[in-house]
């Protein structure tokens, strides 16, 4: 992987790195990166892969090559402005905690409530001024203990609401501005793909000047693109821009900014949660015409931010939050066939509803601003689908031929089009470290939730190995039944996502090996539990997006309208992806042990994508026999 990412480097041609757990794929990349000229960026998608390569692999590397460089190389972290304590905020931190509306019409319950709620956030702001008093960076990250972010808003400052270091009159003691000129400075920038993404569709005017990006953790960069890419409106956002800007506009346009969040809540109302799909709803078209005409009539009241202002900051709040509810409205009005389009209803019983809107492909964007004036190193433990790096390609917006090459794991291979792709392998001995079992005797997954004969075959499992379990379910309702099943036919500690914080249970499972840790997709990735406290991963069915994912199925529906099929196209490399991170979170060092058991017949009978979800995972062992994986069990159990 060394040698592949330092001849990329001269060659200048792009390269894709499938690099397994294990593999120190962090070190392999970093290595290289030391020697070139100039500043060299590194993209993760984790806040745990940041910290590791920050606080253990940078350290141990700079220390390691000093000797051989005669310097001792530097790093620093780049986080987006809203990490960093803002000055100018501060000054007004305890103007802006929202009270201005907290007792209208309110029940007294709720109101002492309320008060609870400011006494505490009171409490948290002042701890934060005594911080903002100490600190040398203004890192949240450095705050212990932290604060909510509630909390955080009040004192943090969003990149579109900054004024810029020039017409700020904090501006020289900006900490975001001051972490900026440190990673301007140092040999490797560490940054994260939220921030990478809006530095594309900022035309990459935050990120230092670099030729060579790394980009680990890559199967999540397109995800990533396209939250950065999607906006929302709600009654309350532009409830809330209209009070942020009643300072600066005449009261006229006040109300009609009011009368555009009203007719916004009428619309959302009438119209059904999911994705629309035959043009806006008059409701909706009526809303967002009047918000467009208030907020244009609003950024005109406000006019230019001027260094000379009296409060240029707050003004430049004003206006940018104003801007953002103009742009979406506009937006949604062209109904570019590029965009989908959705109302989105939250699932927490709070009745929120949002109209949300989002590129339907990302993959032109990736291809326009990512690859121009350097080289990127793609490289994540997930890259190759049914043993193939085309799919995840085209997602990154790199050209594929129509016979795209098959990854060799002892040399690159090239695809013609500007990139070349490697498969280093991994130091695990999947055949015999891991058992894959597919419970292909179960009926075919229907309705949501467990099905009894799969929550019996779960107990037998679990039973055979006595715990160290990892469950992971396509959803809540799942993982609950599970949990509930458990805990009624078992003495088994049932720890289950939701009852505690999740960095809580992923200890708790560690430490108490007879425990079960079940939960929904976050758990499918970033878990790590070496040793013998994990040793049953159980997956309840195959992880394809659900039919009311609008992204996923208008994107679907695209490709099935160009005649081809959405379901192979998009819905099947979903789910090689998610299930490919959650069997990996079984064996994660040399001396693990265990089994994953699919309990979807599907991967099995299915002609077509099931042997194509199969070849997307470690070559594990493989059996559909119930006998030989609870036997194997057994035998990890001592029994």
């Amino acid at each position: 992987m060394v040698a592949a990412i330092d001849k990329a480097i001269r060659d200048r041609e792009h390269l894709l790195v499938q690099a397994g757990t294990g593999t120190g794929k962090s070190l392999a990349y970093l290595t290289p990166s030391l020697l070139v000229d100039g500043p060299v960026v590194v993209s993760t998608a984790t806040l745990a892969l940041q910290n590791q390569l920050v606080e253990h692999d940078l350290p141990r590397l700079a220390a390691a090559v000093e000797p051989v460089l005669g310097r001792k190389p530097t790093f620093a972290v780049l986080k987006g402005r809203h990490h960093y304590l803002c000055v100018a905020k501060m000054e007004h931190a305890d103007e802006e905690a929202p009270t201005d509306t907290l007792f209208d019409d309110a029940p007294p319950q709720r109101a002492t409530q309320w008060l609870g709620e400011a006494g505490r956030l009171g409490k948290q702001i002042q701890r934060l001024q005594a911080w903002a008093e100490k600190t040398k960076t203004g890192d949240r990250d450095e705050l212990d203990p932290g604060v909510d972010d509630t909390a955080w808003r009040q004192v943090s400052m969003p990149a579109r609401d900054c004024v810029g270091a020039a017409k700020c009159p904090y501006g020289a003691e900006c900490f975001a501005e001051a972490s900026r000129a440190r990673a301007r400075e140092a040999d490797i920038v560490v940054t994260n793909h939220s921030l990478l993404a809006v530095d594309m569709l900022a035309e990459r005017h935050i990120v230092p000047p670099h030729k060579l990006l790394v980009i680990d953790e890559a199967h999540e960069l397109a995800d990533r693109v396209s939250a950065a890419s999607q906006a929302e409106l709600t009654p309350d956002a532009v409830e809330r821009s209209a009070r942020r800007a009643r300072t600066l506009i005449p009261p006229a346009v006040a109300e009609s900014l009011a009368e555009a969040a009203d007719a916004l809540t009428v619309g959302l109302a009438d119209v059904p949660a999911g994705r629309i799909t035959s043009g806006l709803p008059q409701p909706l078209r009526h809303a967002l015409t009047l918000l467009e005409s208030a907020t244009r009539a609003a950024l005109t009241a406000i006019g230019d931010v001027k260094s000379d202002d009296s409060d240029p900051v707050r003004k430049q709040q004003a206006k940018a939050a104003i801007g953002d509810l103009s742009d979406t409205s506009q937006r949604l009005l062209e109904e570019d066939a590029f965009d989908v389009a959705w109302v989105e209803k939250s699932d927490m019983g709070s009745g929120r509803r949002a109209l949300v809107v989002a590129p339907l492909s990302v993959a032109g964007t990736l291809s326009q601003g990512l690859y121009a004036d350097r080289t990127v190193v793609a490289t994540s433990a997930t890259l190759t689908l049914g043993g193939r790096f085309d799919t995840v390609a085209r997602s990154l917006g790199l050209p594929v031929a129509a016979s795209a090459p098959t990854p060799a794991a002892e040399a690159p291979s090239a695809s013609g089009d500007g990139w070349t792709s490697l498969d280093v392998g991994s130091p695990f001995d999947y055949p015999k470290q891991g058992i894959l079992y597919v419970a292909a005797h179960l009926p075919r997954p229907q309705m949501s939730g467990l099905p009894d004969a799969a929550g019996e075959e779960l107990v037998k499992l679990v039973e055979a190995l006595g715990g160290r379990t990892l469950g992971l379910f396509s959803s809540r309702k799942a993982a609950t039944q599970a949990a509930e099943l458990l805990r009624a036919r078992t003495d088994l500690p049932i720890l289950l996502q939701g009852e505690e914080s999740l960095p809580i249970l992923v200890r708790k499972f560690r430490e108490q090996k007879e425990s079960c840790l079940f939960g929904v997709m976050s758990l499918w990735q970033g878990v790590d539990v070496p040793g013998d406290s994990c040793q049953l991963v159980v997956i309840d069915r195959l992880p394809f997006p659900r039919p009311d994912e609008p992204l996923a199925a208008a994107r679907s529906a695209a490709v099935d309208a160009n005649g081809g099929s959405g379901f192979a196209s998009v819905s099947v490399p979903i789910a090689a992806i998610r299930l490919a991170q959650g069997v990996g979170r079984l064996i994660r060092a040399t001396g693990d042990k265990g089994v994953v058991a699919v309990l979807d017949s599907r991967l099995e009978t299915a002609r077509g994508y099931g042997a194509f979800l199969r070849k997307s995972l470690p070559p594990f062992w493989y059996t559909t026999r119930t006998d030989v994986a609870v036997g194997a069990l057994q035998r990890l159990a001592g029994k």
